[in-house]
């Protein structure tokens, strides 16, 4: 059912009217790939990047992919996503959906309905999913996350549903600081410092709780 709705957005992005395009890329690597506070690089580092295309109306398109690795189930991450947001004053909004892919068998399918809502510094993301489960019956889920942010600097709280993790305690935190790096007017590439914080039901074996991460990305513009 959610891959229908998934499908369904995805083309009513694509028939917008032709508008104003906008078209970037990023590439870059961190020192670990930690998603929602699970470990996904088994605690090395990840080359990571991805193509959007936005409209000025508000509607998105994008992919992203990462390196992965769940304690030797090695591959590529693949996401597509697609939505339409929007702001009015100091209030933002948003609405879209993502599917979550993965070569050599790495893990299974997620799909995803995001919704989002902000004020100023404040936003609070809402994702409801199913996960195709191996050799089992698709497993519905969700996730919650508030963030506060300023000036780069940020701080989160999020929770992955109960459902998909058999009931054990699937909390996070995380605390970080973005830049960019520039010399004159020239900006060389982004940078980020994240300390994350997870419960033991998001670790595998005797994977530290706590981690600390760095990261570079450099993005460019393709069409604008």
């Amino acid at each position: 059912m959610k891959k229908q709705v998934l499908t369904a957005a995805l083309f009513g992005i694509l028939a917008t009217p032709a508008l104003a395009v906008e078209v970037t890329g990023n590439a870059g690597v961190v020192s670990e790939y930690v998603f929602r506070g699970i470990p996904s690089s088994d605690g090395s580092a990840a080359a990571q990047g991805g193509l959007d295309v936005a409209w000025d109306s508000g509607f998105y398109l994008g992919t992203w992919g990462s390196r992965v690795d769940f304690a030797g189930s090695d591959g590529i991450e693949i996401d597509l996503y697609g939505g339409w947001g929007g702001s009015y004053e100091d209030f933002s909004y948003g609405i879209g959906a993502t599917l979550y892919t993965y070569t050599d068998d790495a893990d299974e399918d997620y799909t995803e309905i995001n919704l989002s809502a902000g004020w100023k510094w404040f936003t609070i993301d809402y994702a409801i999913g199913e996960y195709e489960a191996l050799g089992g019956p698709d497993v519905d889920y969700d996730h919650f996350s508030i963030t506060a942010e300023y000036e780069g600097l940020y701080a989160k709280y999020g929770s992955n549903g109960d459902d998909l993790w058999m009931g054990v305690d699937s909390d996070y935190y995380e605390l970080g600081y973005g830049g960019t790096a520039s010399v004159g007017d020239e900006d060389l590439f982004d940078y980020s410092i994240s300390f994350v914080a997870s419960d033991k039901g998001l670790l595998v074996g005797s994977m530290s709780e706590n981690r600390l991460i760095f990261g570079i990305t450099k993005g460019f513009n393709i069409l604008n």
